[in-house]
């Protein structure tokens, strides 16, 4: 299992990083992507602190990537945002998108996209057009198993497979019980409508980290 976007307590989470890496461990992870919630006023203090839990890597069994979430960030903001959290060392980088059930503001999936990301998480009901971006940016979709956001999982997968974007399943957890092994994760990615070789395969290749 390979999940690229979770929280900890330094944004909306409920665990401290090691305990989440832990808990991670502990389900089979393979690789686990620390991506918490940041604008313009607290990624230097993000990008400044969660990286020192790499300091347990070495004695783990799992690899830790420290990023962040760009979150509600106005459309024309993001890429500035994107730059400056590369700049800052983040390892991965993830965009809040337009998930039905939060306002995030319109444009923001396109915006994103063009970027220079590497996912678009939750991207509620993403045009063909903006899949079609995604597939030429290399920006992976997220299937999600986070409930609200994940009603449409079933629009993102048909889209992204249409258009040839890559496709990732992630669990955006904020609790302990949100982390899922890789039997679930490939049942959130069939449930989205993908066949069970199609689902294993997204699930087992990341399309972003291939260990």
């Amino acid at each position: 299992m390979i999940d690229l976007h979770t929280h900890t307590v330094f944004s909306d989470g409920e665990l401290i990083p090691a305990e989440l890496i832990r808990r991670a461990e502990a389900k089979g992870y393979r690789a686990l992507g620390i991506t918490d919630h940041v604008d313009f006023a607290n990624i230097e203090f993000i990008l400044s602190q969660v990286p020192k839990i790499k300091e347990i890597e070495d004695v783990l069994d799992i690899k830790i990537l420290c990023g962040v979430e760009l979150t509600h960030v106005p459309p024309p903001k993001i890429e500035k945002l994107a730059k400056l959290a590369k700049k800052l060392g983040a390892e991965i980088i993830v965009v809040h998108g337009e998930t039905p059930v939060e306002p995030v503001a319109p444009g923001t999936n396109r915006a994103a996209l063009e970027s220079g990301i590497d996912i678009l998480a939750h991207p509620g009901f993403i045009t063909p057009e903006d899949a079609d971006l995604a597939k030429d940016n290399g920006v992976c979709l997220e299937i999600t198993a986070r409930g609200g956001h994940n009603m449409t999982n079933g629009h993102v997968a048909r889209i992204a497979q249409e258009s040839g974007a890559s496709l990732v399943v992630n669990t955006d957890a904020h609790a302990p019980e949100d982390l899922i092994d890789r039997s679930r994760a490939i049942e959130i990615a069939m449930g989205a409508g993908l066949t069970l070789e199609k689902a294993t395969d997204i699930v087992t290749n990341h399309a972003i980290l291939k260990l």
